[in-house]
């Protein structure tokens, strides 16, 4: 059996629950495996049985890595929020997220110095012969290492730098293909198809002129004016997309692509005695569960208790993951939990639905598990997440900065007493887990593959070294425009001399 080096590049907060599931399955299949991470990394720790890890002091925190960022940063996001839909909202949300954007990765290219600089660490990871880095690109600093190594490289990607990471990879019809940050359908009216080609529009141009100049500028440090990060970028072997099409809406993708969507779910195993003895006590009512996942712990105070009063009404028994100030409003049917074995709930037989902020574990876990979802996006892509369950009939939004208890109360029952939610959900579900091999086994697969063949470059194509009016045939339809205008011109020509001949031999004959 193959045995493999990795070098690991990940991101940190909710992206490395994902990464660590896969890391682990590599460490079960006997492959070595080595982790870059910050000292001031808080969820990528630094001693684990399943991988070695390098750390990297950098001269201050990423920002992601603060405790208290996406807190804050929900905070803002909200008060925005509430100015509703206007041209002063849209200006204002971007004037607070492209500083931060830029901020987090001109930091991240720290991290790219500090390991470059030390000579001692890049000889250290020559010496161990890595076969394949494996990156996370939202922060992709591991892309220039595996450039510096001369090695193959798998992504582990839903979100790149210029967003939902198909733009990158593969065909993006905006016609009918949503871009990222515009919740929308696949089934765009007219309006929408423009609204949709001004945000792909805005989402290049930011990348093109906020994000990618911060690698723009360390790739030209150390690797020289000839090449391009973008390229890089585009030359991955294999990008393992955490995405499926039960839940994603159809696209074009391309050969090295390869859908590992819902790749963290599993069977749910038994619960502890007290969980078990809340969940049986709700009796044929059954259970509702809520969490807002890693990043958020906790809403305004404001709106969890418009929340509490609506589930003291219902006769379900609640559990609420929730780390904030306890809501004085709160009924005695609602467990408050620091932490709770989510999957493991949501697999249980007494779970009714799910309330949850839309991110993608536990989006594609309750998927897994067949339990409709009543959905309270708060940023990010949480609002296309929920809002393509909602389109699958699956699922019901309410909009956290208009949430009253009356509202609230109204979705949770209609969830609830309409069979159409559970019964949709259970279709997806069915879809979902009919597939021949898990979506784990298939990364890991994948990754096998590229150590084994030292790449996968026969399953990329090399159409984003194409010039732009290259790619899209500008000079061919130029050329054919030009041979057709002279043809034209030619026949147009010839007639009008043949033309102005016989009138001129008809003339001196009528004299």
């Amino acid at each position: 059996m193959f045995r493999g080096q990795l070098f690991v590049s990940p991101v940190d907060e909710s992206h490395w629950v994902n990464m660590n599931l896969l890391i682990q399955s590599l460490h079960a299949s006997g492959h070595e495996v080595t982790v870059v991470r910050t000292a001031t990394s808080w969820y990528i720790k630094e001693n684990t049985p399943h991988y070695d890890s390098i750390t990297v002091t950098l001269p201050e925190a990423i920002n992601i890595e603060k405790q208290d960022f996406f807190v804050t940063f929900l905070v803002k996001m909200l008060e925005i929020q509430k100015q509703g839909t206007s041209p002063i909202t849209f200006l204002n949300f971007y004037w607070e997220m492209l500083p931060t954007l830029s901020k987090i990765h001109a930091q991240s290219c720290l991290l790219g110095v500090e390991i470059f600089e030390n000579k001692t660490l890049m000889q250290s990871i020559r010496d161990t012969h890595f076969d394949v880095v494996l990156v996370d690109p939202g922060l992709p600093v591991g892309v220039l290492v595996a450039h510096e190594l001369r090695l193959p490289t798998v992504f582990n990607v839903k979100w790149i730098t210029s967003g939902e990471a198909h733009f990158v990879v593969a065909p993006s019809p905006t016609s009918y293909v949503p871009t990222s940050g515009y919740a929308a359908s696949d089934k765009m009216t007219f309006w929408q198809r423009v609204k949709n080609l001004l945000h792909y529009t805005l989402n290049t141009c930011i990348d093109k002129f906020i994000v990618c100049p911060h690698y723009d500028r360390l790739v030209d440090r150390y690797f020289g004016p000839d090449v391009n990060f973008y390229h890089l970028l585009q030359g991955a072997d294999i990008w393992l997309m955490r995405v499926d099409f039960v839940f994603e809406f159809p696209r074009p993708t391309m050969p090295n692509v390869v859908y590992i969507g819902g790749f963290q779910c599993k069977q749910s195993k038994p619960l502890s005695s007290e969980l078990e003895e809340f969940v049986q006590s709700s009796g044929e009512h059954g259970v509702i569960l809520m969490s807002l996942g890693t990043l958020v712990k906790a809403l305004p105070v404001e709106i969890t208790s418009e929340i509490a009063s609506a589930f003291a009404q219902i006769p379900q028994k609640v559990i609420w993951r929730h780390a904030g100030e306890r809501p004085n409003n709160l009924g005695n049917n609602t467990l408050l939990v620091n932490w709770m074995p989510q999957n493991d709930l949501l697999g249980h037989p007494k779970i009714r639905a799910f309330v949850s902020h839309g991110g993608t574990n536990g989006i594609y876990e309750s998927i897994y598990h067949g339990v409709p979802v009543i959905g309270i996006p708060l940023m990010f892509d949480q609002f296309e997440n929920v809002l393509r369950l909602e389109v699958r009939g699956a699922a019901k939004v309410v909009e956290a900065t208009k949430l009253t208890q009356q509202n609230f109360l109204e979705a949770v029952q209609e969830v609830l007493h309409n069979p159409s939610y559970r019964n949709n959900m259970k279709r997806l579900s069915a879809l979902h887990r009919d597939k021949p091999l898990h979506p784990l086994d298939t990364a890991v697969y994948w990754i096998e593959f590229v150590m084994r063949h030292k790449g996968a470059s026969h399953l990329r194509t090399e159409s984003y070294k194409m010039r732009w009016y290259a790619y899209y045939s500008v000079d061919v339809v130029c050329l054919l425009l030009a041979v057709l205008l002279l043809l034209t011109a030619t026949v147009v020509g010839s007639i009008r001399f043949v033309c102005l001949r016989l009138c001129g031999r008809r003339k001196p004959k009528q004299e």
